[in-house]
């Protein structure tokens, strides 16, 4: 199992286009993907569960990646998400 603490940074959060970002990330591996926000578990490979969450700009969350190429899986979704998914610098 890989962990990551990382923080939600671009301006507008983790709005659909970005969950649709993190999922086509996410879903690129073959191990489970979870991001944790205040204890609240969601599959990264869900949209609907990433856009429940809420996590606006300045978020604490944690990655959770378990599997055969978590280390692959995590070092892609935390690129996605200190690149602040592409949109804004």
């Amino acid at each position: 199992m890989t962990e990551r603490d990382l923080e939600i940074c671009n301006r507008l959060g983790l709005h659909a286009r970005a969950a649709a970002k993190l999922v086509h990330t996410a879903g690129r591996f073959g191990c489970e993907v979870t991001l944790i926000k205040e204890g609240e578990e969601v599959d990264a490979k869900s949209i609907l569960g990433l856009m429940a969450i809420g996590a606006a700009q300045g978020t604490k969350i944690s990655i959770v990646c378990e599997g055969e190429d978590e280390s692959e899986a995590i070092d892609a979704v935390a690129e996605l998400i200190e690149n602040r998914f592409d949109e804004d610098s």
